[in-house]
């Protein structure tokens, strides 16, 4: 232990955090068990994730060890947390620095969980109230030293971060009564059916097992519809030819079904008839010019989903990624980010990052020529920041024979999407001509590229936009653009006979995108307004862990690269009460989980509506028998 009689602290979130600290504060360094002692006497040590954790319920009453259902629900009058045993010995170092240092900079990862992380340690050491008022808060998302150096330039008070840290407090509380109780009282209602297995519940992997048995159910049970299109082609007095497609009116909505397609043949054979050598007239010219901002730079949630399509790696693999490139390789700055936006002081970094791309990435020299750095998109914006920015490539140059192959396939799409806040934006030409032929409305829409802008940098990616969807009608503009008023004629007509198609299973992609994009599989208007404007189901951090603990639980298999609910899984969302697999109560949660972090609502609110929901629900489970088995 450090023996100078008054010193400062820094406590990182883990060992790769302490050292980049440690390398930026003055020489000779001396290491000690659990800490570094920097030449000016400032030390610091760290916490190996979460040291603490929540007592078990037998810690609280022996009775509790067998599980029964008059004890439920299990709700602590006063919370206890316990050293975790295998990082008990690092706990009690941390512990004795904590105690005797003079000044306290929490160090804690710049996210709710990183906030609550450091402060849980804190306040077990139960510190003296001007002791505690005066720690400080540093914000590292860049472990490279000029940045971390610029960090401990800003520190703060940590006093400003309390709302965070209770608000991770309270999900965390809430996450432990909610998964113990429903756990315990689903697990003894499967017993009551003969299943043996534990039953793992929780507020957020239970809605998403909901949704791929859903998923999974919507595709066994799809049958398919013939449906039927049709298509007028078209003359102009230029002698050009256009395809414009049939829009049915409101007289032919019995013939059609929810999403307006037509089911009867006879219908669209009819329109063909009459149309057929007709004249038709044009009623509607119109030619925007449009165009399409560069993509922002990644948040993990999108990258994981960006590298689940290019390489097929799993939410969990491209978190495991990040953090070498983050920790080990310093290559990216801080990846469980939910921001995509990037402070505006980061503008004076351009040329730093645009030379370590250079070096790690020569592949990206000709992109990097055709960039133009002084462009500003829209990603720089220091309202939209908060503790964390997007996911960027740092300053730091190294041998990039040192990273695996998917270490250099993610920086170099982190670091491509970073080149293109530096292109123009995609214009494109939209024409849409509307058709009248004998009393029926036809519509021809087309898209021209007029400047491929950042779009040069994706080009053996998909990048179709919404309003570009609907363009595949024509295969390009008519040189001699037609005028409203003018004669068409209808040369001849196409009768198209498709049929419905079934959803597609969930890929390790489309289900982070579900999570991500929760809103639209909610149909209470109120709720979906809450999931829009929180992150959806889970948070960048936990979204990787929460897939892989169903795929551990068998709930989830893989087939291919497609992800399927086995059938323990779906005899289980199928026998739950509906609200316990669907997204609305975390929308709830972490709704107000954020008004917490905001000051707008109180821990002791939150708690007492949890509270009162679990008990109701499990009232509910008690005489319920879960059907589990086939």
């Amino acid at each position: 232990m450090p023996t100078n009689q008054s010193y400062r602290l820094f406590i990182a979130e883990k060992p790769s955090l302490a050292r980049a600290i440690a390398d930026v504060l003055p020489k000779p360094h001396q290491k000690g068990n659990g800490f570094i002692k920097a030449g000016n006497g400032d030390v610091v040590s760290w916490c190996i994730g979460h040291l603490l954790e929540q007592a078990t319920p037998e810690i609280y009453d022996e009775r509790y060890k067998k599980w029964t259902l008059d004890d439920l629900p299990i709700v602590p009058e006063k919370w206890i947390l316990l050293p975790k045993n295998s990082t008990q010995k690092q706990f009690n170092i941390l512990v004795e620095l904590i105690k005797s240092a003079d000044q306290i900079v929490h160090a804690g990862d710049p996210d709710r969980e990183g906030q609550l992380l450091v402060d849980e340690v804190l306040n077990y050491c139960q510190l003296p109230t001007e002791k505690r008022k005066k720690i400080q808060r540093c914000l590292i998302s860049d472990l490279n030293a000029s940045a971390v150096e610029k960090s401990l330039e800003k520190l703060r008070n940590n006093q400003d971060f309390i709302p965070l840290s209770t608000s991770a407090l309270a999900r965390a509380r809430a996450d432990w009564l909610y998964g113990m109780n429903m756990s315990r009282v689903c697990t003894l209602a499967g017993q009551r059916s003969g299943y043996r297995g534990v039953l793992s519940i929780g507020r957020v992997q239970t809605p998403i097992l909901g949704l791929v048995v859903r998923r999974d159910l919507e595709i066994a049970q799809f049958v398919p519809k013939p449906f039927y299109e049709v298509y007028a082609i078209l003359q102009t007095k230029h002698n050009e030819t256009f395809k414009a497609k049939w829009q049915p009116s409101e007289a032919c909505a019995p013939y059609q079904d929810e999403e307006g397609r037509v089911l009867v043949k006879a219908l669209a054979e009819n329109v063909c008839q009459r149309i057929q050598g007709q004249t038709g007239i044009i009623n509607k010219v119109s030619n925007k010019k449009k165009e399409l901002a560069p993509p922002m730079p990644f948040n993990l949630s999108a990258l994981q989903i960006e590298m689940a399509k290019r390489n097929s790696l799993s939410a969990q693999e491209v978190l495991d990624i990040c953090q070498s490139l983050y920790e080990k390789h310093k290559l990216i700055t801080y990846p469980r980010s939910d921001c995509r936006f990037l402070p505006e002081d980061h503008l004076k970094q351009i040329q730093g990052v645009k030379s370590a791309i250079e070096s790690n990435c020569p592949e990206l020299q000709t992109a990097i020529n055709n960039a133009d750095f002084a462009l500003r998109s829209k990603a720089w914006n220091d309202k939209k920041v908060e503790a964390h920015h997007a996911i960027i490539p740092t300053l730091r140059k190294v041998n990039m024979d040192s990273l695996s192959s998917k270490e250099q396939a993610v920086y170099q799409v982190v670091a491509t999407q970073y080149l293109a806040q530096f292109y123009p934006a995609y214009k494109y030409a939209e024409l849409q001509i509307d058709v009248d032929i004998s009393g029926g409305k036809f519509i021809s829409k087309a898209n021209q590229m007029l400047n491929e802008g950042w779009k040069v940098l994706f080009r053996s990616k998909n990048y179709q936009t919404d309003n570009e969807a609907d363009s595949n009608e024509n295969n390009g503009l008519l040189t001699k653009l037609v005028k409203k008023g003018e004669s068409v004629q209808c040369t001849d007509t196409e009768l198209l006979s498709k049929e419905t198609q079934p959803p597609k299973y969930f890929t390790d992609a489309t289900l982070l995108s579900a999570m991500t994009g929760i809103a639209r599989f909610v149909k209470d208007p109120e709720i979906k307004k809450i999931l829009r404007e929180t992150d959806g189901l889970g948070t960048e951090a936990t979204r990787a862990g929460i897939i892989e603990l169903l795929f551990k639980r068998q709930f989830l298999t893989r087939q291919g690269k497609t992800i399927r609910a086995t059938q323990i899984g779906k005899n289980l969302i199928l026998s739950l009460p509906e609200s316990v697999s669907m997204p609305d109560m975390t929308a709830h949660w972490e709704l107000q989980l954020e008004e917490i972090s905001k000051k707008e609502f109180s821990y002791q609110q939150f708690m007492y509506q949890l509270n009162c929901s679990l008990l109701t629900l499990i009232e509910q489970l008690k005489n319920s028998r879960l059907k589990i088995q086939s």
